[in-house]
């Protein structure tokens, strides 16, 4: 019992270290080409996530001419966006189910308690609201809830007068109604979608080809890397393409540790999706990433990351399956938790955003120092990412290392304006340049 108390107490001790502010310096893990170093294995995991503070008034910083506006605020947990034709704007208030593989053993106690400092592990309110914006003002007067009774509901997808909406365990499909403000039937389920007693990353994303044909479905890993064995990554770790005529549930792409966000690259008509690697390999490994998705392409999860760097950990190891794994296209830093993605695909922006990719980083549990924690914005040319990520809005993480926000998802609006969903500020914000009437091309390029 004393040994079982000691490791509780030094995977908490780092909560009380020397606060660390939002620099991050030491990680070369961003770009086309990042450092991939020799890996790092403790006994011990590295905790340092930032305590969660809600000061009245904080706004989030975005560059010289924009402004950001609190689109909406009072929410319960809001995770992922989605914005419908008519300008509304749909919000799964969601966390992780109750029968989920994180809150269970010592260190799943321990966590646990560190997530509730970081304003995680709440109940999951399981719903969808709906938020409207009134006079053209950049806030909702309107906010409603949409949908009840869901079971950890994250992505969300129309097609025609059918919403589609990825609960952890299933795809369900709800009839729609342009305008209406609340949908009380259940709806139907029309897949089920892998969960089950362990279901370590239960978040499930949903995105539509243009056809309106098929849907493509996130599906997060059984573990962090492979400890609950191979037999438990079955079905898991991939992308799922899913037939709306048949009904069809088939792989896309598979070794995709904890893919989440998805959107369509509008010069080249890739899919790209956002994808959290795994930890305890060190401050500086695995970085996190964002790739085209190639049709059944395998990325190395568990066996390695960032293409062929063998994980010596998994057991047993397939070289067979090394030697296919594709390299991702482009690292978004190491354990910056990078979920939400979408292209930005309008006119509101100045030209230099056009084609670019706007990323929700989370941030960091287990990082010294911390990383994350903002939104960055990673240009394009010719469909391809040039260059580092720049930051884009910022301010989540204080000099003396608290949390103000966690950035999840982001979406445009019906204008153009970036979206952000903030899980600890129960907020959406909303970024747009300082004058929206000014001309795109002549407004402030934000440098």
């Amino acid at each position: 019992m004393r040994l079982l108390n000691r490791l509780a107490i030094s995977m908490i001790l780092p909560l009380a270290s020397c606060a660390i502010g939002p620099s991050s310096s030491s990680d070369a893990g961003f770009g086309a080409s990042p450092a991939m170093p020799a890996p790092k294995t403790s006994w011990v995991p590295m905790v340092n996530i930032a305590p969660v503070q809600r000061p009245d008034g904080f706004i989030p910083t975005a560059p010289a001419g924009f402004i950001v506006t609190e689109f909406a605020g009072g929410l319960a947990h809001p995770r992922w966006l989605y914005t419908l034709p008519n300008g509304d704007v749909l919000v799964a208030e969601s966390d992780a189910p109750k029968e989920h593989d994180e809150g269970s053993g010592l260190f799943g106690w321990v966590r646990k308690q560190v997530m509730k400092r970081a304003g995680a592990g709440v109940p999951s309110p399981d719903r969808i609201v709906l938020l409207r914006e009134v006079d053209g003002s950049g806030v909702a007067g309107m906010h409603t809830v949409f949908l009840r009774g869901l079971h950890s509901p994250f992505g969300m997808a129309l097609i025609g007068n059918q919403l589609y909406v990825a609960d952890t365990d299933a795809l369900l499909r709800f009839d729609y109604v342009t305008g209406t403000t609340q949908i009380a039937s259940p709806g139907v389920k029309v897949a089920d979608l892998p969960a089950g007693p362990i279901n370590h990353h239960w978040t499930k994303n949903i995105l539509a080809d243009r056809s309106g044909k098929r849907l493509y479905i996130t599906v997060g890993s059984n573990s962090n890397a492979g400890e609950n064995g191979v037999d438990a990554e079955e079905g898991r770790a991939r992308i799922l393409e899913f037939d709306v005529d048949s009904g069809r549930l088939a792989p896309y792409a598979t070794g995709l540790r904890n893919p989440n966000g998805l959107s369509w690259q509008p010069d080249s008509g890739a899919l790209w999706t956002a994808v959290n690697e795994r930890d305890d390999l060190g401050n500086n490994l695995v970085p996190d990433y964002m790739t085209a998705v190639k049709d059944g392409a395998f990325y190395g999860f568990p066996y390695s990351y960032y293409g062929q760097h063998i994980d010596t950990r998994v057991k047993p190891q397939r070289p067979d399956m090394v030697a296919k794994a594709v390299v991702p296209d482009y690292a978004l830093g190491n354990h910056t938790a990078s979920l939400g993605l979408v292209f930005y695909d309008r006119t509101l922006f100045p030209p230099h955003y056009r084609g670019g990719a706007f990323v929700g980083q989370h941030g960091s549990w287990n990082r010294k120092p911390r990383t994350g924690y903002k939104v960055v914005f990673v240009p394009f040319v010719d469909g391809k990412p040039v260059g580092l990520p720049e930051d884009f809005l910022t301010g989540f993480l204080t000099v003396d290392g608290y949390a103000l926000g966690r950035p999840v998802g982001v979406a445009l609006d019906a204008d153009g304006a970036l979206l952000v969903a903030d899980d600890v500020g129960n907020a959406v914000w909303r970024v747009a340049p300082r004058n929206n009437h000014e001309s795109a091309d002549t407004a402030p390029a934000g440098k």
